[in-house]
């Protein structure tokens, strides 16, 4: 009985002590990546102003870490919505530009429409499209309404006509539904992801002044 009571508490220590590092290391690397991102807070603030968003820059610094945490050329992943392919931004600040000016009309189309800026953010990700989807189903964003778009438009009009899936492993995904997304469907937890990343960004911030 001892032998067991021995070994059972030197597997309770083990756990403790990896989950500790665990916690660590996505502490530390948090941190490197909120890091990165703030560094482009002036910047973006700036131009977010030009375009009447500036109360927004947290907001969209939380895409920015959702979308490339900080790293590379495109930080914003705004090739898409600027040139309708990827892989075509050039410089980072020119990401940041398009990827601002995307989000401020994505606002824009989210107020003349009564829509919430869960809305405008989960647009972001979707295309303007969707923002009249919600308009059309109570002006208020979701994750559930967000599915619903997914699987029956946004994924069906891009090849996915049998609502396959593929994995992902994140704490929303997980909660909701086990962790999956369809696939050619966008991401449907975006919103509350990049509202979650905004939070990060903006905690952080205090610390990396």
């Amino acid at each position: 009985m001892k032998f067991f009571r021995k070994i059972l508490k030197y597997t309770i220590s083990i756990l403790v002590l990896v989950a500790l590092l665990l916690g660590l290391f996505i502490g530390y690397r948090t941190y490197q990546f909120t890091k990165n991102v703030n560094e482009y807070r002036d910047e973006v603030e700036i131009i977010a102003q030009e375009h009447g968003v500036q109360e927004f820059t947290n907001t969209i610094l939380g895409i920015m870490y959702t979308e490339s945490k900080g790293i590379g050329t495109d930080l914003m992943q705004s090739s898409e919505s600027a040139y309708g392919s990827r892989g075509q931004i050039t410089s980072q600040q020119e990401s940041i530009e398009y990827g601002v000016e995307h989000f401020a009309e994505s606002y824009q189309l989210a107020q003349q429409a009564g829509c919430d800026l869960s809305t405008a953010i989960q647009a972001y990700n979707y295309g303007f499209q969707y923002i009249d989807y919600v308009k059309n189903n109570g002006g208020e964003n979701s994750v559930e309404l967000a599915e619903q778009y997914s699987r029956d438009v946004l994924s069906p009009g891009l090849g996915n006509s049998t609502q396959n899936q593929y994995r992902y492993v994140k704490l929303q995904s997980l909660l909701y539904n086990g962790g999956y997304l369809y696939s050619d469907g966008g991401n449907m937890f975006y919103a509350d992801i990049v509202a979650m990343n905004e939070k990060l960004v903006d905690w952080f911030q205090v610390i990396q002044k």
